[in-house]
């Protein structure tokens, strides 16, 4: 794979095309890779107390390392 931790990526494809961002982890076996602030969904986490409330958080999701580009 030719993406690794700390390399400025921008997207070539998708609903976050043309943003540019920094490489955050790198899974080589399933060549894909973790962007910061890129491809975030949103979670709904259950309380971890009795009475507690549930939160939605957002979370960044691996996209494919085909669909971004290095830059610079």
């Amino acid at each position: 794979m030719h993406i690794k931790k700390g390399d400025t990526v921008k997207i070539l494809s998708g609903d976050d095309k043309g943003k540019t961002a920094k490489v955050a982890k790198a899974f080589p076996k399933e060549g894909r890779i973790l962007i910061e602030g890129v491809n975030t969904v949103k979670k709904h986490e259950r309380s971890r107390q009795q009475d507690g409330k549930g939160q939605v958080v957002e979370k960044a999701m691996p996209i494919r390392a085909s669909k971004v580009s290095k830059v610079g």
